[in-house]
């Protein structure tokens, strides 16, 4: 019998063949933190070890609070700086450069066939790229720190398998949402959970990062698209080491296979208070809407730049709306400054601001007033999620988001298409 693409990967990092519930212990290619690094720091000096057992494998990138908003963010910061001074890390990103995920793919950590951890649940996203990517606890990476080593267990896999390509005004993040309203917030839990069909291999990189990114949102340990020409022809140019690319086998084992036919399927949008509250633009269309967010790690690149500027060329956002705008990182920033997208938005009265995780986990810079309705095209949804328990958030894609800050409400993106 065949192997999936994390037995494999795994199988390669442990020195040896392995099948899904096993336990291995292995030395990640890379490991990611970010403004947590401060609070993993203490853990790291409470175990008693001088030094790092390879700064090589750390990545470290300030994007929570950035910059931050008040003195106990400043604080941390600081700590952050000196760690990464005394240990010698050379992989450090400063409060300029943007979200983590995007960074880690932009600057060629993330690749294919490698085995990435991080200490943010959506490290899933260098799945994207063919990588085994998946978030873990502060104190596994300050272990990590000390040891280099981390013990896994080698999960079963999920195929979603998108049938068809989708019709015009129908993204990424529609197909995403559609297949978490379907498994479930926790139907992958712990699941590796492979993408593919007709709608993937169309995808542009934008688009796979969406699902990898949002695999987690369904429970997955990692999510993975397979990597192919449109792949390769983002990493290599990009690629700081060598690498190989892995892919499950014909006829790997796979635990469950989902067929979504996606055809037919309009836009998709996530209703609060779960990832999983999936509905039909048309079921919800016409809700009030205080605070439009377009940015995170889920959708904020330079393809989703142009659909938004196209939507919004020419026009105003609605008077009662409130739209922010924050690329996913300072190279989407200036590439859509110098597309011209940004003084669409501007002109159109988006905010816009620098690239950071504020507003999406509600640490700063938007935080909707009790009884608001938010429309984000972020990743999480929960009650609290965007800094306020009495708002409500619902996920949506890009266009949409646009549509609605025009018209003040949930709007079907395909009428201004």
């Amino acid at each position: 019998m065949g192997k999936t693409f994390a037995e494999k990967i795994l199988g390669r990092k442990a020195g040896r063949p392995v099948t899904a519930g096993e336990i291995v212990e292995v030395v990640p290619d890379y490991a990611m933190s970010h403004d947590n690094t401060a609070a993993i720091a203490k853990t790291f000096a409470s175990i008693g070890v001088e030094r790092l057992y390879d700064p090589e494998l750390h990545v470290i990138i300030l994007d929570h609070a950035s910059p931050p908003p008040n003195e106990k963010f400043a604080e941390n910061h600081r700590e952050v700086r000196e760690f990464v001074k005394k240990h010698g890390i050379r992989n450090f990103f400063d409060v300029h450069r943007g979200v983590c995920h995007q960074v880690m793919l932009e600057e060629g950590f993330a690749l294919p066939g490698l085995l990435i951890v991080g200490s943010d649940s959506h490290s899933t996203t260098y799945g994207a790229v063919g990588a085994f990517g998946t978030g873990i606890g502060r104190s596994e990476m300050a272990v990590i720190m000390a040891t280099g080593r981390i013990w896994l267990r080698v999960p079963e896999t999920i195929r979603v398998l998108f049938r068809g390509v989708p019709p015009m005004g129908v993204y990424p993040k529609d197909l995403m949402l559609y297949a978490i309203g379907k498994i479930g917030a926790e139907g992958a839990n712990y699941m590796a959970v492979e993408f593919a069909g007709e709608a993937v291999a169309n995808m542009d990189m934008a688009g796979r990062i969406v699902l990898a990114n949002m695999a987690v949102e369904m429970g997955a340990k990692t999510g993975y698209v397979e990597p192919d020409e449109v792949t390769l022809a983002y990493v290599r140019p990009r690629a700081r080491r060598e690498f190989e690319v892995v892919r499950s086998d014909p006829d790997a084992p796979f635990a469950q296979v989902h067929e979504l036919e996606v055809r037919d399927l309009e836009p998709q949008v996530a209703c609060p208070h779960s990832v999983d509250n999936v509905k039909p633009v048309s079921e919800v269309a016409g809700t009030r809407v205080d605070q439009v967010f377009f940015g995170s790690c889920t959708n904020a690149r330079l393809e989703d730049f142009a659909v938004v500027a196209r939507i919004l060329r020419g026009k105003k956002i609605h008077p009662d709306v409130r739209m922010l705008v924050v690329p996913a990182s300072q190279q989407v920033y200036l590439d859509a400054l110098r597309a011209g997208y940004l003084e669409i938005l501007a002109e159109a009265g988006a905010v816009i601001l620098n690239a950071n995780c504020g507003p999406c986990m509600g640490s700063h810079q938007g935080i909707p007033a009790r009884g608001e309705v938010s429309l984000s095209t972020s990743n999480r949804n929960f009650k609290g999620r965007q800094g306020n328990r009495e708002a409500e958030i619902y996920l949506c894609s890009p266009a949409t988001a646009a549509a609605s800050a025009i018209r003040g409400v949930i709007t079907d993106p395909r009428e201004f298409l």
